[in-house]
């Protein structure tokens, strides 16, 4: 897309060659691990975090107020936190707040069963850590080691044996074996499912769990749950995030129970089930080669919108219609495709591979369908359901829900913090937490789903930001696939935080629609996609927050806070007033837009360290037509940035403290050595802990004073929003 050319030929332009060496976006607070990452409801348990760019660390929260924490007294990465008893199973994000505002989220996960945190090594048969069966165990996964669990199987009990890992955020591709108390292979799940186990008789068994690739860490965490089957239905799976396609489900006002369910057998014409249209029917692709028929009968004219979810409900399906037309030829029938459906295209162009990205790592589009069929004469027909990936898979767990209606246009939509692209296609995909510094602008990016021909415009707007934080939206224009949101803190915008919402709001059939936008963001921070392949995913709010302890390297804002005004035709000059923070590289930096209607202008250049700027834009060049309008200058630019400096100071006072203290307990050991032996023991011993002291307040110097010297940082540059009103050009009247 535009942007993400733009930003690519920008980079291009101020680094060169040089790209390697810099750091990429300013630094931004991330949640990177919680051990365990979840609990049993109505419980208690201490929490270990840790995090990149997270000092002074002052609470934890969740998307949940029925999960609370508080800080653990003298240990500052610890939290208890307390699961409401009414708390309902699920995935919930936990973010921390620290100096520079609001962290990036990390899944935390509540159940219903009990739940163990695995304490010590399990790499062989003979150490297998024992589980009781009804238990979920949290742990991290060994590097180059399988994990061995055993647990009591009783003859004819049916049991399921799940690894939570890439649903709760977890960079872990968990290989499950179940095995015999031997070792002994007995059924394998290499897909991230779950081991549907009846044990044979009673006995001991073995779980045995692995990274695909043997890969391990705090950052391949995972939770085991093991408990007992009643019945026949699906064998039970553990909750997990969504992805960023799940942004386009359900549709609005639909029921959260389907009316009608799949009746098999159904997989041959002439068993396929009758139904009316419209339908909303719950099926699954189960078993292998599962293909569901229903046969309906409709009338010439009539159009049809078909709707499958499947994917959406976080399953690893692929979907697919075959709509035909029955007639009868004596006594055969004859069968005329009317419609094939395949996936929800993506609303922006997505990478072309999984490594060198050429588009946004954000996939807003589906394997699930969204599409419709047009009835060209009065029959009956048949409308097929598959799963294209279903062949040799016999998995209950994989349900779908179909829905055929009639048109209902409307629109989803998501939102998630602009990208950029650099070297040769080389994508940085950051965690992008809404962590504003006091006077800086960001842009975020806010596709569409259409939903059964919905054409109009969206109009994109923010609220309940924290004080000195304002938002405009830059509309999705008529038959746009997305717009911008661009958010703003005021340079003397003190810290704090919020819970906003994001909402889009169309003209829909002459009626005003309101939905909501989902916000995305990555689960971890990839600084070079060709070594890990970025995972977004949906988050379950929209906090914000901002952050005086650090300004923006750039304000750019237009001189005045007024609507400029100028007629359709003419140059429109806009008044900008730059604060510059901190040095730059280069002589200027280069200048595009954001915004429909005036994000196809000439690129330009600003000086750097100008503290005012006029900028020409000929509106007859981008045939703007009259209206009001709403756009955002954006750039790149390569900032000498230091991270903390303030933290200088208090660690050179704290190591000089400890090096006064070594030297004190130095000169008492050194006293006292040959009085009293007992005394001298215990002066040695307090001399070396000074002295460990010490070496860790130098260590900490060390680190606070490298990190706070200036670093390359190439950062996007956003300008405070600009609007402008577009007058017609006056009449003119033909001489005579």
């Amino acid at each position: 897309m535009f942007a993400k050319t733009t930003l690519t030929l920008a980079f291009c332009t101020l680094a060169g060659a040089s790209a390697l060496a810099q750091q990429v976006t300013l630094p931004l607070p991330r949640l990177l691990t919680l051990m365990p990452m979840g609990g049993q409801a109505g419980t208690q348990v201490e929490i270990t975090l840790t995090g990149e760019n997270t000092e002074d660390v002052s609470e934890l929260l969740f998307s949940s107020s029925k999960i609370t924490a508080k800080p653990v007294a003298g240990a500052p990465n610890k939290f208890t936190v307390s699961i409401a008893a009414d708390a309902p199973a699920g995935v919930y994000d936990a973010r921390v707040i620290s100096r520079l505002g609001v962290s990036s989220a990390r899944a935390f996960s509540v159940g219903k069963l009990p739940e163990v945190t695995r304490a010590k090594a399990n790499n062989t048969v003979e150490t297998a850590m024992e589980l009781p069966v009804g238990t979920i165990c949290n742990a991290t996964m060994t590097k180059r080691a399988v994990d061995f669990y055993s647990f009591k199987g009783m003859k004819g009990k049916r049991l399921a044996v799940d690894c939570a890992a890439i649903g709760i955020d977890s960079r872990l591709t968990p290989v499950l074996i179940l095995a015999d108390a031997k070792g002994g292979d007995l059924k394998v799940n290499r897909t991230g499912g779950v081991i549907d186990f009846t044990p044979p008789a009673d006995g001991t068994y073995l779980i045995k769990v692995s990274d695909l690739t043997y890969q391990g860490g705090e950052r391949f965490f995972y939770r085991l749950a093991l408990q007992e089957v009643a019945g026949n239905g699906p064998a039970p799976r553990q909750p997990q995030t969504q992805t960023v396609s799940a942004m386009s489900w359900p549709p609005a006002g639909l029921a959260e129970a389907a009316k009608m369910h799949e009746s098999e057998p159904n997989n041959k014409a002439a068993e396929a089930q009758k139904i009316t249209l419209p339908c909303d029917i719950a099926g699954s692709f189960f078993p292998a080669a599962d293909v569901d028929t229903y046969e309906f009968t409709a009338k010439k004219g009539e159009v049809w919108w078909v709707e499958v979810a499947s994917e959406r409900l976080g399953l690893n399906t692929d979907p697919f219609v075959l709509v035909q037309q029955v007639k009868k030829e004596g006594d055969k029938e004859k069968l005329t495709d009317v419609a094939e459906l395949y996936d929800i295209a993506p609303p922006m162009k997505v990478t072309s591979n999984g490594y060198s990205y050429d588009g946004p790592p954000y996939d807003a589009g589906s394997p699930d369908i969204n599409g419709k069929f047009e009835i060209k004469e009065d029959g009956t027909y048949r409308l097929q359901v598959r799963d294209l990936f279903g062949g040799t898979r016999s998995d209950a767990n994989n349900i779908y829900r179909l829905i055929v209606r009639q048109a209902a246009p409307d629109f989803s939509l998501a939102a998630w913090a602009v990208h950029m692209t650099l070297r040769n296609g080389d994508r940085a995909a950051l965690s992008k937490p809404m962590a504003l510094r006091a006077g800086e602008t960001r842009a975020f990016e806010v596709v569409v789903q259409r939903r059964d021909g919905f054409d109009g415009e969206i109009e994109i707007g923010m609220e309940n930001l924290p004080p000195g934080v304002s938002a405009a939206g830059l509309k999705i224009a008529k038959g746009k696939p997305y717009g911008h949101l661009i958010l703003t803190a005021a340079s003397d915008a003190k810290h704090g935080f919020s819970l906003a919402k994001i909402t889009g709001k169309a003209t829909v059939n002459g009626a005003v629609v309101t939905r909501p936008v989902r916000l995305a963001s990555m689960e971890w921070p990839v600084k070079d996609a060709k070594g890990e392949i970025p995972a977004p995913r949906l988050m379950a709010d929209v906090p914000v927050s901002v952050s005086d302890s650090e300004q923006a390297p750039l304000t750019m804002a237009p001189a005045e806070n007024k609507v400029l005004v100028a007629t359709a035709g003419d140059k429109l000059k806009v008044p900008l007033k730059l604060t510059w923070r901190n040095e730059f590289n280069g002589a200027s930096i280069k200048v595009k837009a954001y915004g429909d209607g005036f994000s196809a202008i000439k690129e330009f250049d600003i000086p750097l360290k100008a503290a005012a700027y006029e900028a020409v834009i000929d509106l007859a060049a981008l045939k703007i037509v009259p209206g009001d309008y709403t756009f955002a200058f954006q750039s790149l630019g390569i900032c000498k940035y230091r991270y903390n400096p303030a933290a200088v100071p208090l660690a050179e006072a704290e190591q000089k403290k400890a090096a006064q203290m070594a030297e004190a307990a130095a000169a008492e050991a050194k006293k006292i050595a040959a009085t009293d032996a007992e005394a001298a023991r215990k002066a040695a011993e307090k001399q070396k802990q000074a002295e460990a002291a010490m070496a860790t307040a130098t260590s900490r110097m060390k680190a606070v004073t490298t990190a706070a010297s200036p670093t390359d940082t190439v950062e996007i540059l956003i300008s405070e929003p600009i609007r402008v009103s577009i007058k017609p050009a006056a009449a003119t009247t033909a001489s005579k």
